[in-house]
């Protein structure tokens, strides 16, 4: 008797252990972050064509937000969006944001959220913190919940603890650090990353105190924060330097890059920048070289690729499906039945298990040894 209950509890070791393991692979697989949605809050503060490097700044942003998999309805873009069809313009109908004009910037899908006189203090603040009024369509709601990530990305002139709004109005450091409070309150992220390239940027996350929250500025209290370079054709400054080589990293990475925020920080050089960008990680509750770039510049990618097929039987015998090396679909000659068919419900059959994945999964296979082991001396003891 003693042996079949050590045998009992060998199995039911085993079993558990298995368990165990399946519930770690699950939560690994599904965020280490935390995280199950991503958001972008992308602001330029300028107008006019003399800052027409702060609108390249921003778009630039917006195609890598969206090239790396967030969607526009997870995008807030508040622009001025006064320089493409500006008289001055050149090039009617673009902004560039490099001298060679590879890449415009306005030619594709561009969605403003907040155009011209709607970039506001005001306006920016009850958009973070969610009082905004009933009437407010869906595309200018920060819809976050506390299992989001958000990306807020600020550029245009400031100073000491504040950052104009198109020349009328400014935002205060205070103000700043007031709404991410509000939002932290509120449950309204579950991580943020604060960017902002403007002059004495750095002095803009010194007031905040709520966690989760990682930021980096491109230039410390008394610099000022330079452009990249010129196009003479078009006259201006087409890019900041500090947002410049921000793109010249994320543009090496896609939606299934390893590449983190510590690899991007490294980058930073204070000689090609010509300023000295600033870090605040102590807020921060993961290290920097574990959070992947995509933590806060893509979307969640929860997709897991098998070399295991998995057939498709319908529901209803009208059609027959077969799912092999070439998959065959036997369909009914009149296309009216099959407009009814087609959406009914797919049940998925499952494959038994092969004896590779049996060894593949040792625990699993020695735990139904050990079962089987017990059952059968459990029946010779009931013969006896």
């Amino acid at each position: 008797m003693k042996l079949y209950c050590l045998l009992f509890l060998l199995s039911l070791c085993f079993q558990l252990y298995a368990c165990d393991s399946k519930q770690d692979q699950v939560e690994g697989f599904f965020s280490q972050s935390g995280h199950t949605n991503n958001w972008a809050v992308l602001v330029c503060t300028s107008r006019f064509w003399f800052n027409y490097r702060h609108i390249a700044n921003t778009l630039s942003m917006y195609r890598t937000v969206k090239r790396l998999g967030i969607p526009d309805s997870n995008i807030i873009l508040m622009l001025a969006d006064d320089v493409s069809c500006n008289p001055r313009n050149t090039y009617p109908a673009t902004v560039y944001n490099n001298a060679a004009r590879f890449l415009d910037l306005y030619g594709e899908n561009v969605e403003v959220d907040y155009r011209g006189y709607e970039v506001t203090v005001e306006n920016f603040i009850r958009m973070l913190t969610g009082r905004v009024s009933p009437d407010t369509p869906r595309s200018k709601r920060l819809l976050s919940d506390d299992r989001s990530n958000i990306f807020v990305y600020m550029t245009g002139h400031g100073g000491d603890e504040f950052l104009k709004f198109q020349d009328a109005e400014e935002i205060s450091a205070y103000d700043l650090a007031d709404a991410f409070k509000q939002m932290s309150e509120k449950n309204r992220y579950n991580e943020i990353f604060f960017m902002i390239d403007t002059c004495q940027a750095n002095t803009m996350y010194k007031r905040i105190d709520s966690p989760n929250i990682l930021a980096t500025g491109s230039s410390k209290l008394g610099e000022s924060s330079y452009s990249h370079h010129i196009d003479y054709d078009i006259g201006v400054a087409v890019i900041d330097s500090f947002t410049y080589y921000n793109l010249e990293f994320l543009e090496k990475v896609d939606m299934t890059s390893d590449a983190t925020l510590q690899d991007l920080f490294q980058t930073y050089d204070p000689v090609k920048i010509a300023s000295e960008p600033g870090i605040r990680s102590d807020l921060f509750h993961r290290p920097l070289d574990k959070v992947k770039v995509t933590d806060f510049f893509g979307n969640v990618q929860n997709v897991e690729l098998t070399r295991q097929r998995y057939p498709l039987i319908e529901e209803d015998d009208n059609i027959s499906l077969t799912y092999n090396d070439s998959t065959t679909f036997d369909t009914p000659a009149n296309p009216i039945q099959l407009e009814p068919t087609i959406r009914h419900s797919f049940k998925v059959q499952q494959r038994p298990q092969s004896l590779s994945w049996y060894i593949s999964n040792p625990a699993s296979l020695f735990g139904g040894l050990v079962t089987i082991i017990l059952g059968y001396f459990i029946s010779k003891s009931l013969t006896i």
